[in-house]
């Protein structure tokens, strides 16, 4: 397996478990990894009157980097900006208020990553921290 599967597989494995999170605490998982030109949203959630627009940073225990330099002002924005993508094709979710979560997994660095950690930030950014 190449490092690129590996990091591929650690990222999967730590967007699963923020699905399994967030479905545990009422959420329904509506859409991941949703692309746009414009940016990517990891996961989309809706939870009563929220639709969950959340970044998902999955690092290895004892990486130096543990993923919360990764959430720039730029990333933000992309995010928003997706976002906005996202309601303008699904129009059912126009009424709903935005929230911008972001989980920060840590897993161990085998092959088959099991997860050690899930930090999840409610409403972590919204668009004002972008300007």
């Amino acid at each position: 397996m190449n490092v690129g599967n590996v990091s591929q597989t650690r990222g999967k494995t730590g967007e699963n478990a923020v699905c399994d999170y967030l479905e545990e605490n009422g959420a329904t998982i509506v859409k991941r990894n949703f692309r746009v030109k414009r940016g990517e949203i990891d996961v989309i959630s809706t939870d009563g009157e929220f639709t969950i627009f959340t970044e998902v940073k999955t690092r290895k225990y004892g990486s130096y980097d543990d993923g919360t330099g990764a959430m720039t002002k730029t990333k933000m924005k992309r995010i928003i900006a997706a976002s906005e993508c996202f309601v303008r094709l699904n129009p059912e979710y126009e009424n709903l208020y935005r929230r911008f979560d972001t989980a920060y997994v840590t897993v161990t660095a085998e092959k088959f990553p099991r997860v050690l950690d899930i930090e999840y930030y409610k409403s972590d950014f919204t668009g004002l921290s972008c300007q």
